[in-house]
């Protein structure tokens, strides 16, 4: 049952880029093993060619022993190896049984058997802790029950290997927790799980052991029982690292408050929520998921529609009824999902930073040099790490990904900016640039929002935070307040 794998200086080049460099270790059958480091150390290269997305420049594959040449997914699969995608590979316009079973349909006679796909389905979809029918339509799910269809999707492969890439960056902690069970029954049977994740705390309670990669180059193993998180997060960037949060300085009394909102209700979602947020101040928005953080400002900037509520900037009362409005106001908005709505990944780099610019800037025509000289300060500003500045977006790490939205995303110059997960799938090392960028945004005197499902982050980001439990809110942590513990309490209602 169980499955083991060898990297045997395996090479990785992307024309005259090499990202592998002769990479060395081995995944013992059984096990769950952890691989850490920083975005564009190597690791998603690395099990992309595991999994027979991509083929490696140089060195050997074994699998069982045996050298491995995949000319695709699909030959992997057939031995049984299977890659959890963290940018979700699935067909919206499909069911959540058709995606399943996409390229391994189930048919009676000549036609497809959709009963059968439908039932088998909905047995994937419990074992992930998912309760929704099999035959809804992938599009109308959100990003976090995605991510179990995708769990679903590799189960039904009867996999032997399970690669996990970042797979709880979307989850609630109740789904984060199913999850955890699941992968515990999945090692009880036999199969291999490589976990990559950014979450050192779940590295530590989950893994038998990690592998720490930096630079396209194997650097160290370990149980996981010998390591602190602090040594692995040091091990990753090569450098100590626990100077994460700059010191706060907390916005003086008298700051104009840049952003009102009071009585905001969007239909099934927020119900008569009212905050502010003053000029060099930090809210954070803290809440499960489903609590209503991203929809109440999906419907402040104008992406849902809202029954009732008023939202004023700088004190003046605006009406926005789209993103473009809210920028023209100076509020700028960055979702949550940078791949969907934030970045277009097959253009530039400087069509994608000067595109909300465009009528500032073209006077008649784009200027392409004063484009590239944009890019030329937003890399320099905002610590974007790349190669070759003339790549497409997509070939960027999450990280540097991020760096080149907010740049985009802060180019019209906002006075209030709305991050949603902004550090969502990043490393520590690019973690720590957008927190320093997030703390010179409010020295700049802007109003910074900040919605994390990361607890830490909010703790030692925000000045203070705004806790939302189903749609309301139900408490407004000041400084002193700010401890894990108050914040899951608000968060799931059961603080007295």
């Amino acid at each position: 049952m169980s499955l083991s794998v060898r990297f045997s200086h395996v090479v990785k080049e992307f024309g005259p880029v090499r990202v592998l460099h002769g990479v060395d270790f081995a995944l013992e059958a059984g096990r769950v093993v952890g691989l850490l480091g920083e975005n564009g150390a190597g690791k998603s290269t690395l099990m992309k060619i595991l999994a027979g997305y991509e083929r490696p420049t140089g060195g050997q594959l074994l699998v069982d022993g045996i050298e491995r040449h995949f000319a695709s997914a699909r030959d992997a699969e057939a031995l049984g190896i299977a890659l959890i995608h963290q940018e979700f590979n699935l067909a919206e316009h499909l069911s959540i049984a058709q995606n399943i079973f996409l390229g391994h349909e189930k048919t009676r006679g000549w036609l497809l058997d959709h009963r059968a796909m439908a039932r088998d389905a909905a047995q994937y979809l419990e074992q992930v802790g998912l309760d929704v029918d099999a035959n809804t339509r992938v599009s109308e799910l959100i990003v976090a029950e995605k991510q179990l269809v995708e769990i679903a999707k590799a189960l039904s492969r009867k996999a032997r290997l399970l690669i996990m890439d970042e797979p709880t960056a979307t989850l609630s902690p109740g789904e984060t927790a199913k999850l955890f069970t699941l992968m515990a029954r999945l090692k009880s049977e036999g199969v291999t799980i490589v976990y990559i994740s950014h979450k050192l705390d779940e590295m530590e309670k989950h893994t038998d052991e990690v592998v720490v990669m930096r630079d396209g180059k194997f650097v160290t193993r370990a149980h996981t029982a010998d390591v602190t998180r602090q040594q692995m997060a040091n091990l990753m960037v090569g450098r100590d690292v626990s100077d994460m949060f700059l010191p706060k300085a907390p916005p003086p009394a008298s700051a104009p408050v840049l952003l009102g909102v009071s009585g905001l209700t969007v239909p099934g979602w927020v119900e008569n929520l009212g905050f502010d947020v003053r000029a060099g101040e930090i809210l954070g928005f803290a809440g499960l998921v489903g609590a209503g953080r991203t929809e109440a400002f999906e419907s402040i900037v104008g992406l849902r529609p809202r029954s009732a509520g008023t939202v004023a900037i700088a004190g003046q009362s605006v009406k926005i009824r789209s993103p473009r409005e809210a920028m023209e106001h100076g509020l700028t908005y960055l979702s949550e999902d940078r791949k969907g709505k934030g970045l277009h990944m097959d253009l530039g780099l400087r069509e994608n930073l000067t595109m909300m610019t465009l009528e500032r800037d073209a006077k008649p025509w784009v200027d392409t040099k004063a484009g590239r000289a944009a890019l030329d300060q937003a890399i320099a500003d905002f610590g974007i790490r790349l190669r070759d500045p003339d790549c497409v977006a997509r070939s960027l790490s999450g990280g540097n990904q991020q760096k080149l939205a907010l740049a985009k995303y802060l180019r019209p110059g906002p006075k209030v900016v709305v991050l949603d997960e902004p550090t969502r799938g990043v490393d520590v090392g690019a973690k720590r640039d957008i927190y320093a960028l997030i703390h010179r945004l409010a020295a700049e005197g802007r109003a910074v929002v900040v919605i994390s499902s990361e607890l830490i982050e909010l703790i030692g980001l925000c000045h203070r935070v705004a806790v939302l439990h189903g749609g309301r809110l139900n408490a407004v942590l000041g400084p002193d307040q700010l401890t894990e513990e108050n914040l899951i309490s608000h968060a799931t209602n059961t603080h007295h």
